[in-house]
């Protein structure tokens, strides 16, 4: 079994969605990213941490890692003190429960060769916490009804619903980045009845490249989401419309457009990148060609510049407060919640618009307009 499994946890929410995705994503070389470095890094730190906060030792990895700073000390140390918070709380009712990191968890009986890895378990009388780490800063991941999750906590259960008398399992994801942390709990019966009706089903699919392609928010991390015919109809759908006919667009022709907007920018930077990076590989395109593109004037030497300006009699150099996010790095996170709490304010946002699903109020836009507040 490769290290990788082809229907991956991580992947789960595609290839459910999209069953012949698997095979061809599969098909697609790994690429890596500074981002995703930093992860593994963070990941690393993590378990150190935890292990060291469990009583147990470890091989300290800090001086080797290349992206280490302040925010990745503040973020791991934050991670290790919720789930050291938890097993408190959990010892409250559980006299010993157990604590298991970086547990590799086997879901095969649902996913062919399907395994994962869970950050953290902790497996009390009748329950099964599954807390997963994430790093990145970019999208805020939710635990609801997350299928990465759902398949750590399926591999959970098999391992340990024999020995402990399980009714539940909660799963968190912990997010340090973008201040949140999200759990969704479901039943054991609820879990293994999503496990035999809609994981499984789409797993026998996938693994052979069966199953209908479909397009959607989980195309986002799709290696062949450039190239994707499925995700190109379903984006071209907005030409088809059956527009009425006028000088004007009607409501509802604007709002048809609105569902579409954010989707469809995305696929068509999708596809100028995709085409760039073929002509740079040596493709030629028909009606398309590279060229230079506009560039920002710049100093050869930055110290040598400001030597020479120095020199002259004039100062180089403008004094500028740092922003929150780098004095927050600069000051380490709890030195500067101390320092700088009272300081901090935040102002109210610029109005967008959104569709309804989204969480957050709406605002009264007369209230606005006049500058008054709720």
């Amino acid at each position: 079994m490769s290290s990788h499994a082809l229907l991956s946890a991580s992947s789960a929410s595609r290839w459910i969605a999209c069953p012949p995705s698997a095979l061809l994503n599969a098909k697609e070389a790994d690429q890596s990213s500074e981002y995703a470095e930093q992860g593994t890094e963070a990941h690393l730190l993590c378990e150190y941490k935890l292990t060291k906060g469990l009583g147990m030792e470890a091989a300290d990895p800090t001086a080797e890692l290349k992206f280490f700073d302040q925010e990745m000390a503040d973020c791991t140390d934050d991670y290790v003190r919720f789930i050291l918070e938890q097993k408190a709380e959990i010892e409250k009712t559980c006299k010993d429960p157990l604590v298991l990191i970086e547990q590799r968890l086997d879901f095969s009986k649902f996913v062919p060769e399907g395994f994962g890895t869970g950050d953290c378990l902790i497996i009390s009388d009748n329950q099964i916490q599954v807390i997963d780490f994430k790093y990145g800063s970019g999208v805020e991941v939710s635990a609801e009804k997350n299928p990465q999750m759902m398949c750590y906590a399926l591999g959970a259960l098999l391992l340990y619903d024999g020995i402990y008398d399980i009714e539940s399992v909660k799963m968190t994801i912990f997010q340090p980045r973008k201040d949140s942390i999200s759990s969704f709990e479901i039943s054991k019966e609820d879990l293994l009845k999503w496990a035999e009706e809609v994981l499984s089903p789409a797993a026998k699919l996938a693994a052979k490249g069966k199953g209908d392609f479909k397009a959607g928010d989980h195309c986002r991390f799709c290696k062949i989401k450039n190239k994707c015919r499925k995700r190109a109809e379903y984006n071209l759908e907005l030409a088809r419309y059956d527009f009425e006919p006028g000088p004007e667009l009607e409501d509802l022709e604007v709002e048809a457009i609105l569902a579409k907007a954010d989707g469809l920018i995305s696929w068509i930077n999708d596809i100028k990148e995709y085409a760039l990076n073929s002509a740079l590989q040596g493709k030629k395109w028909e009606d398309w060609k590279i060229v230079e593109g506009r560039s920002v004037r710049k100093f050869k030497s930055e110290e040598e510049t400001a030597k020479i300006v120095q020199e002259a009699g004039y100062e180089p150099y403008a004094n500028k407060l740092l922003g929150i996010t780098e004095m927050t790095k600069l000051l380490g996170k709890a030195k500067f919640n101390e320092l700088l709490k009272d300081q901090i304010v935040k102002p109210k946002g610029k109005p967008t618009l959104v569709s309804r699903d989204d969480k957050r109020k709406e605002i009264n836009t007369a209230q606005a307009d006049f500058g008054g507040e709720e």
